[in-house]
């Protein structure tokens, strides 16, 4: 989770971010299997503002990279401008 976190602050410089690891509810799944885990990310970045929603998705896939394909076997976005929060 802590490379989630430092990837997208890097990346999006949000003003808020909340990364929930979900893996424990996926216990048995392939992607767990394999060690990869389930997480939820909200995010809310001034880099979403006219963004629809597949846009902000791929900010965030952009930003999380290769860990997309290490670490990662699901991915829950919520993704928010300022003003929609």
């Amino acid at each position: 989770m802590d490379e989630i976190r430092r990837r997208l602050n890097n990346a999006l410089s949000p003003a808020e971010l909340l990364v929930k690891d979900q893996s424990h509810l996926h216990a048995g799944h392939a992607g767990a299997k394999e060690g990869k885990g389930h997480f939820e990310v909200t995010i809310v970045s001034d880099k979403f503002i006219g963004a629809n929603r597949i846009t902000r998705h791929r900010l965030v896939y952009d930003a999380l990279g290769s860990f997309m394909d290490s670490d990662i076997h699901a991915l829950r976005i919520n993704a928010f401008s300022p003003s929609e929060r």
